[in-house]
């Protein structure tokens, strides 16, 4: 097959060998994306000295092996494909309360910690002085205690192997509350559904244009719960937490028969290679149009509109038919006032009044 562009989402602080697809950094050929967060700019950048080292009359500097390629980002203020949860969404916000009552969630929390999860949690706040840790929360502590870690600093004498095993449970868990566990189908359209949109358009977009004018490469380097949020879109979350240098590949191949296909792989260790991904309903090379079918349901075609409460919505419509109704009435009141003090502000008039008999000129 001919490979015809390759579309990735990498959060990576080193390149991926399986991007590497052209040597010349052309701007038709490459595009880079990143949130405005310092470490993912840092990460791309690093990733394209990695991906593109100059030769040639590239080399501006014989002792310096690299050359600059544009990274382009938004605002964080405005960022709205790479940063999840998305937010404002009061749709989203009314699934997750119907996800902590739901029977899955509960059933989960029992069957995974039991009553232990309690004592756990409290232990925690009363360790680092933070006042409410739950299940939502507790990913904050996991974090920084796994960056910490990382790099080779001194953890707290109280986080044992024991307890940082127990942490990225609930960190794992955490992650599979914002994205699934209640409606996942619904939760993907409003979060990982925008951003596999915009994949499918890019996608659609290489599989209908000539070659010669393909991207060759489109990367993101975004966070870890971006890749939650995209793979559980695609029903391929595999519950566990991406570690650092994680990569998403999705590739786009023209067969022998000229039709398109999508393979899709996962980078999650530096020392072995990519492991395909297969999404549900299809082998591992989807040919394209039944990899879009597939993906139909989890993308939103109005993303503000769905993210409305059906209440909100009646109240909006209630509220506007009320403003209205009260600017007709208004005027009406205005222009009755006007007519009544215009009557009242003439001067009293006068007229001839005739006698009986009198002649009349």
């Amino acid at each position: 097959p001919v490979l015809q562009t390759k579309l990735s989402l990498c959060l990576s602080l080193q390149f991926c060998p399986a991007l590497l697809m052209v040597r010349c950094p052309c701007p038709w050929q490459i595009f880079i994306r990143s949130t405005d967060c310092d470490r993912t700019l840092m990460s791309a950048e690093t990733n394209l000295a990695g991906l593109y080292p100059p030769e040639g009359q590239q080399m501006f500097n014989p002792n310096i092996s690299w050359q600059p390629i544009p990274v382009h980002t938004v605002p964080e203020s405005e960022e709205r494909l790479l940063k999840f949860p998305l937010t404002p969404c009061p749709r989203y916000e009314q699934l997750q309360n119907e996800t902590r009552h739901s029977a899955e969630y509960i059933n989960k929390t029992k069957e995974n910690w039991g009553r232990n999860t309690c004592q756990f949690l409290q232990m925690v706040a009363n360790e680092t002085g933070i006042r409410d840790v739950s299940l939502e929360c507790v990913w904050s502590v996991y974090d920084t205690l796994f960056c910490e870690q990382a790099h080779k600093m001194d953890l707290p004498a109280w986080v044992t192997p024991d307890v940082m095993t127990h942490l990225k449970q609930l960190k794992d868990f955490g992650f599979e509350f914002l994205f699934g566990i209640h409606n996942r189908v619904e939760k993907a359209r409003l979060q990982g559904g925008v951003l596999l949109n915009h994949i499918r358009k890019n996608l659609t977009k290489a599989a209908n244009v000539s070659a010669h004018q393909n991207l060759k490469l489109l990367a993101y380097s975004a966070h870890d719960t971006t890749l939650v949020a995209l793979q559980m879109a695609l029903d391929v979350y595999n519950k566990i937490q991406a570690p650092y240098a994680s990569c998403h590949l999705f590739e786009l191949y023209q067969e022998d028969d000229g039709n398109f296909s999508v393979e899709m792989f996962f980078r999650n260790e530096s020392g072995k290679e990519p492991f395909p991904l297969t999404i549900p309903g299809c082998q591992h090379t989807c040919p394209l149009q039944r990899f879009l079918e597939l993906t139909d349901p989890v993308v939103p075609q109005d993303w503000e509109q769905e993210c409305q409460v059906a209440s909100s919505v009646h109240d909006t419509e209630l509220f506007v038919g009320l403003a209205v109704c009260g600017s007709i009435l208004l005027l009406l009141i205005i222009l009755l006032l006007t007519v009544l003090f215009r009557i009242q502000s003439q001067p009293p008039g006068y007229r001839h009044v005739s006698n009986d008999g009198e002649e009349q000129a």
